[in-house]
């Protein structure tokens, strides 16, 4: 075995390296009855900055590479995912100080540290998974501890019966899932991302294995109609580790839905659009209504990150480049908007117990800074300008309106006036509606003030750095679909690694259809069987492809 294929693993042997370190620290943070009178040491930064360090050492993109037989894959665009990924857990840190501070859970720090790590950890294994097998290990070392998360505060707030919920729902999706892996296997004979796409011609057993993973995914992704457990499991979970369900695992679950579409199911994609047309409509429009009528802010918000995830699938539908740009960035901001609520009820819910629209009465009144960073976190959700919502939004739409799907768009557009009318409700309540008992002046603390000015810098500083937008285009891939002339045969290539002498590396690369031409190597999807095989070699000299697709 080559051992120095783990140096392509480096994210994840940085963050193996982090929950190593928390978790002997948790050693010496733990209550002790022989020192400092037996309380918790509370220590908020030791993970802040382990993660702060873990996220700037694995900043700048790598190369392109395969290890462990094409089990793992690593394209730069996986290190734009995962940085943000540990910005927003770094944030959640931030606003988890405070509830740390309790003294029914601040012995339980570590634990809290440690489990939350694990669940980045499986997501980061989803994301650069190859193959069906990883992609499942890192689905469910992402869920299962994210259940002991939602059941943290077993005592309070009906936290336990939100963490039996949201285990349930996890094995009935999870299982799903893994029933439709093992028709692909069956039809297929691989489950390797790269084989995949030259087996799939979208016989009737393909297209049941697609519906139950898409019906697996659509649950961990709350799109409608799996969406039922979001706004319970929302509710009784610990506002920080709503704040980490609705961002982080929404976000890392998405861009693996499109990475997984276009890589594997690209022979269907007629099929899956089909699918996520109909799940799009439903997920934005069903669930701005069923928000309008909330009282409780975080069921509230539960339906407004169902609608989110609808706009989320707006990047996903036309499997384009811009796409995959579009989504990268609106999981971007929309970690910083939504994460910045959450920072904002977690405060507001840690000094008061307070969580409905009436509480929020008054609010300006009290605490007007509170209340800003509120309404300039919602109108970014909303998509008002100048904010970076307004840009995300753009973006996504724009996506989905190249690739075709104009009265999608349109659908997405009305709906954003539902979602900015709920929006505006909780601003009302703060700025104009009167109270005789408003929430009482507070000071949040230093780690809760951090939170809530990245998640500011984010919101106004997103929407003006063009240079992010453009720096994530550049990695974005796709699919482009075309027939070869008139023949009934599609093709695939694999449009990089191109070495010194000008010829293809033969690096195991994700097969993207597009029409060939002379100049670019490719690899035959075989449609119709009875047809011949396009002759191909891996000595071919070829030079970057004259098309669409790039990577």
């Amino acid at each position: 075995m080559d051992y120095s294929q783990f140096l392509y693993m480096r994210e994840e042997l940085s963050l193996i390296a982090v929950l190593l370190l928390l978790f002997l620290a948790d050693l010496f943070m733990s209550p002790d009855a022989h020192k400092n009178g037996g309380k918790a040491r509370l220590n908020t930064m030791l993970p802040v900055i382990l993660m702060a360090i873990h996220t700037a050492i694995n900043l700048i993109p790598g190369t392109a590479a395969d290890a462990f037989g094409g089990m793992y894959h690593y394209v730069p665009m996986h290190t734009v995912v995962k940085s943000i990924l540990n910005v927003g857990t770094l944030i959640v840190f931030l606003m988890a100080h405070e509830w740390m501070k309790r003294e029914d859970t601040s012995f339980k720090q570590g634990e809290f540290y440690v489990l939350t790590l694990s669940t980045l950890f499986g997501m980061y294994l989803m994301i650069s998974a190859g193959h069906f097998l990883m992609f499942f290990i890192g689905l469910e070392t992402a869920s299962i501890p994210m259940a002991a998360l939602i059941a943290f505060d077993k005592y309070r707030h009906n936290s336990a019966e939100a963490g039996a919920k949201y285990i349930l729902t996890a094995l009935f999706s999870s299982a799903l899932l893994l029933f439709g892996l093992s028709m692909i296997y069956g039809s297929a004979g691989t489950l390797y991302f790269d084989d995949l796409p030259a087996h799939i011609d979208g016989n009737p057993l393909q297209i049941m294995a697609f519906i139950f993973f898409f019906t697996g995914m659509a649950f961990k992704l709350s799109l409608v109609p799996f969406h039922l457990w979001t706004a319970d499991v929302y509710e009784g979970a610990p506002s920080a580790v709503t704040a980490y369900l609705s961002v982080i695992s929404k976000g890392s679950a998405a861009f693996v839905l499109l990475a997984v579409l276009i890589k594997v199911f690209a022979p269907m994609i007629n099929d899956w659009q089909e699918v996520l047309y109909w799940v799009t409509i439903a997920s934005i429009t069903i669930a701005n209504i069923f928000a309008v009528r909330q009282q409780n802010l975080k069921r509230l918000m539960a339906f407004s990150s169902i609608s989110q995830a609808g706009y989320i699938m707006l990047g996903v539908i036309g499997g384009t480049a811009q796409g995959m740009t579009a989504l990268v960035y609106y999981v971007l901001v929309y970690a910083a908007a939504n994460l910045g609520v959450f920072a904002v009820i977690t405060i507001v819910a840690l000094r008061s117990q307070k969580f409905t629209l009436e509480d929020y009465a008054g609010l300006y009144k009290t605490n007007p800074k509170i209340a800003l960073l509120m309404t300039l976190s919602l109108f970014s959700l909303a998509g008002i300008p100048p904010f970076a919502g307004f840009f995300s939004k753009f973006f996504i739409f724009m996506a989905a309106f190249d690739a075709g799907f104009h009265l999608l768009v349109f659908i997405a557009l009305v709906n954003t006036v539902i979602s900015l009318y709920y929006y505006l409700l909780i601003v009302k309540a703060m700025y104009i509606t009167p109270s005789d008992n408003p929430i009482p002046t507070f000071r949040s603390d230093r780690c809760t003030k951090w939170g809530l000015a990245l998640c500011t810098l984010g919101i106004i500083g997103l929407g003006i750095a063009s240079i992010v937008y453009q720096s994530i285009d550049k990695l974005s891939f796709h699919v482009s679909i075309n027939r070869h002339q008139n023949q009934d045969r599609l093709f695939y290539i694999k449009p990089t690694f191109i070495n010194e002498e000008g010829r293809y590396s033969p690096a195991s690369l994700p097969l993207y259809r597009a029409q060939p031409t002379s100049s670019v190597t490719i690899t035959p999807g075989i449609v119709n069987q009875n047809l011949d095989p396009f002759p191909f070699s891996e000595s071919t000299p070829i030079r970057p492809p004259n098309c669409s697709t790039m990577l």
